[in-house]
């Protein structure tokens, strides 16, 4: 009889962590055409203008463009051994991380000037800010704040859905207080409480690109960008043609749709 109560007390405990993750779909509500040659790492909207940082050796760049009509304002070549990952905007300076390289570079806002670069624990693969900290990834299940002044790692949290711990978190966006994360190699982002870790929302993002627009080269969605000036939220994928604007749906009243 005891063992059979314990049983339902531990039921009744994974419930309660099942139900706290609210399940999501999606509605798309406005899409802009990108470059099919982007592989991209790090998405990020900025004073009406969105940068873009891309991925692989020899290739690896961050770029500006003009949100409205998609106009290139600047760009800047990564050294052929660093493969970039994720970036962010900080008050006057872009922060991009490289994969395994163990360096964030830092660039001059205004100017698209390298300012230099400093060490990071492990790889680099998301990036976003909340007001005091830059936030990474490294590909665990972990996310660490970094200290801009310092640039030193000020903590580390251990992110979990259900009691169990999420690897993989890659692209990250801070959005109206809580982290959104793409998990690598998946249709999928996990809304992240930034005081506990927790995983309170899930985001089905399948049939976003239709099989109508993929090539052979067509890789995994990967890339957040909350637009600060609206609060609309854009994603888009690795050699994808498209970058959409969301909205998310309870998944019990989803239905797939675009915006033609």
């Amino acid at each position: 009889m005891i063992g059979r109560s314990l049983f339902l007390v531990a039921l009744c405990n994974f419930s309660l962590y099942a139900a706290a993750v609210e399940q999501y779909g999606y509605r798309v509500t406005d899409k802009k055409p990108q470059s099919r040659e982007h592989w991209v790492q790090g998405l990020e909207i900025h004073d009406g203008e969105l940068y873009l940082g891309t991925g692989h050796y020899g290739q690896s760049r961050l770029l500006r463009y003009k949100l409205e009509d998609g106009s290139l304002l600047d760009q800047a070549q990564l050294h052929p051994r660093l493969f970039g990952e994720g970036i962010t905007v900080f008050d006057d300076k872009i922060y991009q991380l490289t994969w395994r390289a163990r360096q964030a570079l830092v660039f001059d806002k205004a100017s698209f000037e390298h300012l230099g670069w400093f060490p990071i624990p492990g790889e680099g693969w998301g990036m976003t800010h909340n007001t005091e900290s830059l936030i990474y990834s490294d590909g665990s299940e972990k996310l660490h704040f970094l200290s801009p002044q310092t640039r030193k790692i000020i903590s580390s949290l251990t992110i979990t859905e259900n009691g169990r711990p999420v690897y993989r978190l890659n692209e990250l966006e801070w959005v109206e207080g809580v982290i959104w994360a793409n998990i690598w190699r998946s249709d999928r982002i996990v809304i992240i409480d930034p005081d506990t870790g927790k995983v309170t929302g899930s985001v089905n993002l399948e049939g976003l690109l239709p099989v109508s627009q993929r090539r052979g080269d067509t890789n995994v969605l990967n890339g957040i960008a909350r637009n600060p000036a609206d609060g609309t939220v854009w994603v888009t994928g690795k050699y994808w043609p498209w970058m959409y604007q969301i909205e998310l749906v309870p998944l019990q009243k989803h239905t797939p749709g675009t915006v033609e």
